[in-house]
């Protein structure tokens, strides 16, 4: 279920993020890396329309938790329970309102995420050597670790290929189409899920949708006994953009650990979602609190607000190793209407390890697919 990306009037909503990210695009056409534009003077605030990684001063931070305190009376279990009842219902009517008027590609995806790039990049931590045939060492070497360990089937979508891609809370394709646009290697094989069967539909009408390099589904990432079309140990990326902020909190580890089953050894999880006192979470009114950092917007959908060590501890609970996981503590400037909002989100990578746990060794084998 990937979160919705037009703003609502008065309340947060996540369509901030993906026109905050797209406002980061500097004169020249370029989005910087996270970390690489600083405000030094505040008197050159308006001089471009965001900065990184911007301290907050003790003040700051005392009034965001203050505000947080201020709205955090839970409502009534009926009034929750309703929201997780009819979840599904409110994520179909989203995007049968919205359809795809307000989504924007994530073309900044491969400067912070890489690894869905074929080409073998420097700022990637995990692709170090090409080999003869263009693809990366590593990228080949976890490729054979991966085969030796998983199931020979060739009765599910993309079996043929070596290096595959499953986007978890698609939207309406945002992430999947920019990647197939991009990444040319005929090697490759992107899956994406949504809850929404509306937005799935919506991805499969696109002209875009090419069955030969993609395949779309619905899927309830909080539901871990769903099948799923995809064996265990067969994923090289699974990719989760601000979509897990949607579950449920008490449904997050599960999920996760599910998630994990599916990557290959040497796989990588990436994840970019909501910190905790970002300007969308600040914004949430009285009446629209679930439970500590977890809120309902104006349209039924809901969103949670991390830290680091929440999604560090589920990530390693899930049996995965970090790579990176960090706050993006960012100024974004109207310069328009003259006015400042400061966003809070957090990047993570964690892979698989190539060599399993003693744990995992001495433990029975998982089934193919649940």
């Amino acid at each position: 279920m990937a979160a919705p990306h037009a703003a609502v009037a008065g309340e947060a909503g996540s369509g901030d993020t993906e026109l905050s990210l797209a406002s980061s695009i500097s004169e020249d056409g370029k989005r910087p890396q996270f970390g690489t534009r600083f405000l030094t003077d505040p008197r050159q605030v308006f001089q471009h329309n965001a900065w990184d990684n911007v301290e907050w001063t003790e003040e700051q931070e005392a009034s965001a938790k203050k505000k947080v305190l201020e709205n955090c009376q839970p409502l009534p279990s009926e009034k929750q329970e309703e929201y997780e009842n009819r979840a599904n219902e409110y994520w179909n009517d989203f995007y049968t309102i919205h359809e795809n008027r307000f989504f924007k590609d994530r073309h900044w995806l491969f400067t912070e995420f890489p690894e869905l790039c074929p080409q073998c990049s420097p700022n990637n931590v995990t692709h170090q050597k090409v080999s003869s045939t263009g693809r990366c060492v590593q990228d080949e070497e976890r490729a054979k670790q991966g085969a030796a360990v998983s199931p020979i089937n060739v009765n599910f979508p993309g079996a043929t290929a070596s290096y595959r891609i499953l986007e978890v809370g698609c939207g309406v394709g945002n992430t999947v189409f920019p990647i197939l646009k991009t990444n040319n290697d005929p090697e490759l094989f992107v899956y994406c899920c949504d809850f929404s069967s509306t937005a799935v539909d919506l991805v499969k009408t696109n002209p875009e949708y090419n069955l030969g390099r993609c395949f779309a589904f619905v899927h309830d990432l909080s539901d871990v006994e769903a099948n799923y079309p995809i064996p265990d140990g067969t994923l090289d990326v699974i990719v989760l953009i601000f979509v897990l902020s949607a579950l449920h909190p008490i449904k997050m580890q599960a999920s996760i650990s599910r998630l994990a089953r599916l990557l290959k050894p040497g796989g990588v999880m990436l994840l970019r979602d909501y910190g905790r006192y970002d300007m969308a979470q600040l914004r949430f009114k009285k009446g629209r609190c679930l439970s500590d950092n977890f809120y309902v917007r104006g349209d039924g959908t809901r969103v949670y607000f991390f830290t680091q060590e929440e999604l560090h501890s589920m990530f390693t609970e899930a049996g995965l190793e970090k790579v990176q996981n960090l706050v993006d503590r960012r100024l974004q400037v109207n310069r328009g209407k003259q006015l400042t909002m400061y966003r809070v989100w957090i990047q993570c990578k964690y892979h698989k390890p190539l060599v399993p746990s003693p744990e995992t060794r001495d433990g029975d084998a998982e089934p193919d697919c649940s």
